[in-house]
Protein backbone atom coordinates (compact mmCIF):
# COMPACT_ATOMS: atom_id res chain seq x y z
CA UNK A 1 0.00 0.00 0.00
CA UNK A 2 1.09 3.56 -0.54
CA UNK A 3 1.12 6.02 2.34
CA UNK A 4 1.65 9.76 2.17
CA UNK A 5 3.64 11.10 5.11
CA UNK A 6 2.92 14.81 5.52
CA UNK A 7 4.94 16.48 8.27
CA UNK A 8 4.99 20.11 9.36
CA UNK A 9 8.04 21.46 11.19
CA UNK A 10 7.84 23.16 14.55
CA UNK A 11 7.98 26.96 14.21
CA UNK A 12 11.54 28.27 14.10
CA UNK A 13 13.04 24.81 13.56
CA UNK A 14 14.87 25.43 10.27
CA UNK A 15 18.25 24.97 11.98
CA UNK A 16 17.14 21.58 13.36
CA UNK A 17 16.15 20.59 9.83
CA UNK A 18 19.43 21.82 8.36
CA UNK A 19 21.55 20.11 11.02
CA UNK A 20 19.81 16.74 10.52
CA UNK A 21 19.32 16.89 6.74
CA UNK A 22 22.33 14.72 5.76
CA UNK A 23 21.16 11.86 8.03
CA UNK A 24 17.55 12.27 6.86
CA UNK A 25 18.52 12.16 3.17
CA UNK A 26 20.73 9.11 3.77
CA UNK A 27 17.78 7.40 5.51
CA UNK A 28 15.52 8.19 2.54
CA UNK A 29 18.05 6.90 0.00
CA UNK A 30 18.70 3.69 1.97
CA UNK A 31 15.01 2.80 2.30
CA UNK A 32 13.36 0.70 -0.41
CA UNK A 33 9.97 1.91 0.90
CA UNK A 34 10.50 5.51 -0.30
CA UNK A 35 9.03 6.25 -3.73
CA UNK A 36 8.99 10.06 -3.64
CA UNK A 37 10.23 12.63 -1.14
CA UNK A 38 10.85 16.32 -0.80
CA UNK A 39 10.49 19.31 1.49
CA UNK A 40 7.42 21.47 1.83
CA UNK A 41 8.19 25.17 1.34
CA UNK A 42 6.78 28.27 3.01
CA UNK A 43 5.93 31.54 1.23
CA UNK A 44 9.59 32.61 1.44
CA UNK A 45 10.77 29.39 -0.21
CA UNK A 46 12.24 28.02 3.04
CA UNK A 47 11.83 24.35 4.00
CA UNK A 48 9.02 23.95 6.54
CA UNK A 49 7.95 20.31 6.34
CA UNK A 50 8.17 17.07 4.40
CA UNK A 51 6.11 15.07 1.93
CA UNK A 52 7.15 11.45 1.50
CA UNK A 53 5.34 8.70 -0.39
CA UNK A 54 6.03 5.27 1.05
CA UNK A 55 5.24 1.91 -0.51
CA UNK A 56 4.76 -0.38 2.50
CA UNK A 57 2.94 -3.53 3.51
CA UNK A 58 0.63 -1.84 6.01
CA UNK A 59 0.16 1.26 8.15
CA UNK A 60 2.18 -0.26 11.00
CA UNK A 61 5.21 -0.42 8.71
CA UNK A 62 4.66 3.23 7.74
CA UNK A 63 4.47 4.23 11.41
CA UNK A 64 7.67 2.33 12.19
CA UNK A 65 9.43 3.94 9.22
CA UNK A 66 8.31 7.41 10.33
CA UNK A 67 9.50 6.83 13.91
CA UNK A 68 13.02 5.99 12.68
CA UNK A 69 13.35 9.08 10.47
CA UNK A 70 16.26 11.18 11.79
CA UNK A 71 14.06 14.28 11.58
CA UNK A 72 11.50 12.66 13.87
CA UNK A 73 14.20 11.53 16.28
CA UNK A 74 15.54 15.11 16.38
CA UNK A 75 12.10 16.43 17.36
CA UNK A 76 11.73 18.53 14.20
CA UNK A 77 8.05 17.94 13.53
CA UNK A 78 5.08 19.69 15.07
CA UNK A 79 2.65 17.36 13.32
CA UNK A 80 2.95 14.18 11.25
CA UNK A 81 0.11 12.63 9.27
CA UNK A 82 0.21 9.19 7.66
CA UNK A 83 -2.56 8.86 5.10
CA UNK A 84 -3.28 5.91 2.81
CA UNK A 85 -2.84 7.16 -0.77
CA UNK A 86 -3.85 5.83 -4.17
CA UNK A 87 -1.74 6.84 -7.16
CA UNK A 88 -3.88 7.68 -10.19
CA UNK A 89 -1.52 9.66 -12.43
CA UNK A 90 2.24 9.41 -12.77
Amino acid sequence: MRVALIAKDKPGALQVRTDNRPDHVAYLKASPAVERAGPLLDDAGEMCGSLIVLNVTDMDEAKAWAAEDPYAKAGLFEKVELIAWNQVIG
